[in-house]
C-alpha cells in the first residue's frame, strides 16, 4: 500500500511541474520512412517513456494531408533539453543539424530549448525543416548576452522583444555549464524576416530592463535588429554594443576626440582626431555586432576609410586611440 501512495505522489508532483510541449518537423524536402518520423532527446523518461535517446520510441503523427509531423508530451518545466528528428527508428537515420542551431559546446550537435513556463498551454517548439534551422520561410535568431559585468538576478535573465509585447518574463535565458564563457545566456527565436526591437532583462520584471545601451546600436536604449537570414549573435555585453572584453576598456565620451564625415557614406568615411590622439585601431560592427572591418596599428592623427564595400544600412565604428580608450560613432551607408 505504501508503495502506491508514493508512486501516485510522484505523478502529482510531476502533473503539478509538467507543461506540454509540442515537438514539430516539416518533411517536405524528405521522403518519409516507412517506419515513421521519431523525434529522440534527453526528455523522454521524464514524458513516460522507457529511455531516453531511443529512436523508435516518441513516434510523430502526421498533421493530416501536410508534410508536418508532431507529437504532444508532457515534462516537466523550467529546464533545458535536448533532442532532434529522426526519419525512421535508427540513431544513424537521424537529422544533421547546423552549426546555428546547435549546442555547440564540446562537440554537441544536438537541438536545444529551455521550458519555462507553467501556463495552462501548449509550447510550441515550431515546425523546424528536417536538418534545418527554423520553420519554412522564418529565420532563427540566437541571441547571446554576456552578463560579466552585473550580478545575475536571481530570477534569471530574459528577452523582451517588439514581438513578444516587450514581455520581461517569457522568454528566460540560458546559460550552458559547458560554455567557456560561463556569464554568457542564450535564446533560440523563430521570426519572419523583419526588422525587431529587443533588450536584455536581468531579472524578470519591466524594471529589471538594460536601460543605458549605447546609441550605436540602440534608439532611446531599445536595441534592434534587421533579419534576413539565420543569425547567431556574438556574445554581447550587458548594457553595451561591444565584448564584455572590450567595454572593460575606458570609453572616451562621444563629443570628445574622434570625429567622422561623411555620415551618411557611401564607400568612404574620414575618422579625424580633435585633439591630435593618435588612431591605433578601427573596427566596424554591423547591426548584429559582427566584426565586418578590423584595422590594427594606424598610428596617425587622421585616417581615411576607402572601397568599405558595406551594405546600407547601420553599423558602429570604433576607433581605439594610443591610450587603449575607446570611442564608439554610429555610421550609415547609404
Amino acid at each position: 500500500m505504501k508503495k502506491y501512495i508514493i508512486l501516485i505522489f510522484s505523478l502529482i508532483v510531476l502533473n503539478v511541474s509538467a507543461k506540454k510541449v509540442k515537438f514539430s518537423v516539416d518533411m517536405s524536402n524528405e521522403t518519409v520512412s516507412s517506419l515513421g518520423v521519431h523525434v529522440v532527446g534527453d526528455f523522454q523518461v521524464a514524458a513516460g517513456y522507457a529511455l531516453d535517446w531511443d529512436p523508435s520510441l516518441t513516434e510523430l503523427t502526421q498533421e493530416g494531408s501536410t508534410n508536418i509531423y508532431s507529437i504532444v508530451v508532457n515534462i516537466p518545466a523550467f529546464q533545458k533539453y535536448e533532442f532532434r528528428f529522426v526519419n525512421g527508428d535508427q540513431t544513424y537515420e537521424s537529422e544533421f543539424i547546423p552549426d546555428e542551431s546547435r549546442v555547440g559546446y564540446n562537440f554537441n550537435d544536438n537541438r536545444w530549448f529551455y521550458l519555462d513556463s507553467l501556463q495552462n498551454d501548449t509550447t510550441n517548439i515550431g515546425a523546424i525543416v528536417f536538418g534545418g534551422n527554423a520553420p519554412a520561410g522564418m529565420s532563427l535568431v540566437r541571441y547571446k548576452v554576456d552578463m560579466s559585468l552585473v550580478t545575475v538576478s536571481s530570477n534569471s535573465v530574459h528577452l523582451a522583444a517588439n514581438y513578444n509585447l516587450f514581455s520581461p518574463n517569457k522568454s528566460t535565458m540560458y546559460s550552458f555549464s559547458d560554455n567557456p564563457d560561463a556569464n554568457v545566456y542564450e535564446v533560440i527565436h523563430f521570426v519572419n524576416n523583419a526588422t525587431y526591437n529587443f533588450n536584455f532583462v536581468n531579472g524578470n520584471t519591466s524594471g529589471n530592463t538594460e536601460s543605458a545601451v549605447p546609441s550605436s546600436c540602440a534608439s532611446s536604449g531599445v536595441r534592434y535588429i534587421t533579419v534576413s537570414k539565420d543569425t547567431v549573435f556574438p556574445n554581447i555585453c550587458y548594457n553595451y554594443c561591444l565584448s564584455c572584453t572590450s567595454v572593460s576598456v575606458k570609453e572616451i565620451g562621444l563629443n570628445t576626440s574622434f570625429k567622422m564625415f561623411p555620415n551618411p557614406a557611401k564607400n568612404t568615411v574620414n575618422i579625424v582626431s580633435s585633439d591630435n590622439s593618435m588612431i591605433q585601431e578601427i573596427n566596424v560592427f554591423d547591426i548584429s555586432s559582427k566584426n565586418v572591418l578590423q584595422l590594427k596599428n594606424i598610428n596617425q592623427s587622421s585616417y581615411t576609410l576607402t572601397d568599405l564595400g558595406l551594405s546600407s544600412g547601420l553599423y558602429m565604428l570604433m576607433v581605439k586611440n594610443q591610450n587603449n580608450q575607446i570611442q564608439n560613432l554610429k555610421l550609415s551607408i547609404e
